[in-house]
């Protein structure tokens, strides 16, 4: 609900600035045309997760998790930063941070283990772990229509490192805090009874298409809004009462609009010749930190999606833009308001009856955050 009274206002500030003529509507209208197709995957690839999630897809991920590690609470922690991390890159961070979320403390209850390190996986790895694919994050889709619409393959060439050093620094700092839970061993429990085998099988048969679909170079919003066709018509058959208007992440998508408006409002306004003066023009290991700390600091600050909108013009360069996405992907993990992955995650966690203070929240990320983005950048200038 905050969301999306942050959202509705920003989008009201940003209507007026159109109306009033601080924003050119022409502008207004490219811009338009440019997140639609974002906008679009948001909504396609949400509907998609919570109707696999209806068929117990995901139930059935948990499942086959606890047995296939043996009690290994260290093994069972494993596989779920597997799962979080192919969840990000492919299905995106917020499906990471809605879903995975509640999997992974019901999974970690049902075989008496502390669920937070889980939880802190889901959050840590849904930003850090969003740097590899341009479906990974909002952030990667503009980032990828800047650059001409780099294609998935060459999106992959230029973050191929810094993305593995972002899943592996925030997943060892998760086993140094959570290294006494993962220490025990459980009781393997009895396999998960499905409710409608049909059901899970076509959320199998669709996922399963879904995810090479997302990287064969096609626009994402194509096989997105196919599966998703799929699966509502499978529903609409099967199980028509899971067919609701809440199935539509309402609160992102005014949240997303009202963001990408009022920071295309300021970008008009001057914003861009500010934020050139703070950012380097170069490609050296000191411009890229410079400009991935730019990114941090953006994105704790405000959010990291218009941090990025507003820090996009000034990164020139294909090296200057992927570290800017370094910066605001895998930065936002100290503020409460860093991203809204974050911001959904928090509230899971609190429907699930867990409170994670902000306090230490903060201060995991004050440390994770500043050294995961240094290496991360100085992986990207090693192979570029």
């Amino acid at each position: 609900m905050r969301s999306l009274i942050i959202g509705g206002v920003l989008l009201v500030a940003g209507l007026v600035a159109v109306a009033t003529g601080l924003y050119p509507a022409t502008d207004a209208l490219a811009l338009a045309d440019r997140v639609w197709p974002v906008l679009l995957f948001v909504v396609a690839i949400t509907v998609v997760a919570e109707l696999a999630a209806e068929a117990g897809l995901f139930d059935v991920v948990a499942t086959w998790s606890t047995r296939a590690a043996r009690g290994s609470a260290w093994m069972l922690w494993l596989v779920t930063v597997g799962v979080a991390t192919v969840s990000t890159i492919f299905l995106s961070l917020d499906t990471t941070a809605v879903l995975l979320t509640p999997i992974v403390v019901t999974m970690a209850r049902r075989v008496r283990l502390d669920p937070l390190p889980f939880a802190l996986t889901t959050v840590m790895l849904a930003n850090c772990a969003s740097l590899l694919l341009p479906v990974s994050n909002l952030t990667n889709l503009l980032a990828a229509q800047k650059l001409d619409g780099m294609g998935p393959g060459a999106f992959i060439a230029l973050s191929w490192a810094p993305a593995i050093v972002a899943v592996l620094l925030p997943s060892t700092a998760i086993a140094v805090i959570g290294r006494r839970t993962l220490a025990a061993r459980y009781v393997v429990p009895p396999a998960h009874s499905l409710q409608d085998r049909r059901l899970t099988a076509w959320a199998v048969v669709v996922v399963a298409a879904l995810l090479p679909a997302l990287v064969s170079g096609i626009p994402v919003w194509i096989p997105a809004c196919a599966a998703a066709i799929v699966l509502i018509a499978v529903f609409a058959v099967l199980r028509p009462g899971a067919l609701r208007p809440g199935l539509v992440p309402w609160s992102t998508i005014v949240f997303a609009s009202g963001l990408f408006l009022a920071m295309g409002a300021l970008d008009s306004l001057g914003s861009r010749t500010v934020l050139a003066v703070l950012s380097p023009s170069g490609t050296s290991p000191v411009d890229l930190l410079r400009v991935a700390g730019v990114g941090v600091v953006g994105a704790n600050a405000v959010n990291n999606l218009p941090a990025y909108l507003a820090l996009e013009p000034v990164a020139a360069h294909p090296l200057q833009l992927m570290a800017l996405l370094i910066g605001v992907n895998a930065g936002p993990l100290i503020t409460p308001w860093a991203s809204l992955a974050t911001v959904l995650w928090h509230s899971r966690l609190r429907r699930s009856g867990i409170e994670v203070p902000w306090g230490r929240y903060m201060l995991i990320g004050l440390v994770v955050a500043p050294v995961t983005v240094v290496v991360a950048t100085l992986a990207l200038t090693a192979v570029h």
